[in-house]
């Protein structure tokens, strides 16, 4: 990346961070690590001119890469209770929302169904001398469960209901953020205490589908 564009690229992490503060995301870790974050290299090319618009944008096979605004809001709900030393993320998709929270935490693992989109996100993330993120092909319904328990898990997909898979691998006193619904959908906070869940609403979103199985 030359010194031009990469300066560019900056001057526009720092704007969009700034218009996502105007609309209320607050926490300074999230602001920052959006603005430090070159988002037009998890876009295909063809929509770079659109990369730090607060709009979701397609990348493809029916998936996208989710509004900025969405990202920020569900990184700092999972900041809300204190900084998560790991996290599991459900869709890795383009890999932009894993950028983010490998800048908020020790250790990122995420789950992708789509091969594609794994190895094009591990690219960006090396282009970002990211190296806290484990990624694997995968059922994201399942989770991860050998790396588990996590002490946070995010859902960038939308199920029906509650993947009990994920319930399960959640720490105790660990959040998991996830929009659930088919037409209607509403991002949710669960936290679990003990065998316990405890569910808080947040506010309507939308999100392609969490589809079970994996694709190569």
């Amino acid at each position: 990346m030359s010194n031009r564009i990469a300066g560019k690229s900056k001057r526009s992490g720092e704007l969009l961070a700034q218009k996502l503060q105007s609309e209320g995301i607050s926490n300074p870790d999230v602001l920052q690590a959006i603005a430090q974050s070159p988002r037009h290299i998890f876009v295909p090319e063809i929509l770079a001119h659109k990369a730090y618009d607060n709009t979701a944008l397609p990348i493809g096979q029916g998936q996208t890469i989710s509004q900025p605004y969405i990202v920020a809001r569900m990184s700092e709900l999972l900041l809300s209770a204190g900084r998560p030393k790991n996290i599991l993320e459900i869709g890795t998709g383009s890999g932009y929302q894993t950028s983010i929270l490998a800048q908020l935490t020790d250790k990122v693992y995420s789950v992708e169904r789509i091969k594609a989109f794994q190895w094009q996100a591990k690219r960006c993330l090396r282009s970002m001398d990211l190296h806290n993120v484990a990624m694997k092909h995968g059922d994201g319904w399942q989770g991860w469960q050998s790396k588990g328990p996590f002490e946070a898990i995010i859902v960038t997909a939308a199920p029906v209901s509650v993947p009990p898979a994920l319930l399960a691998q959640l720490a105790d006193g660990g959040r998991l953020i996830i929009p659930v619904g088919d037409k209607t959908q509403i991002l949710k906070i669960i936290t679990r205490h003990g065998d316990d869940f405890n569910e808080q609403q947040i506010e309507a979103v939308r999100f392609v589908p969490l589809v079970p199985g994996d694709l190569l």
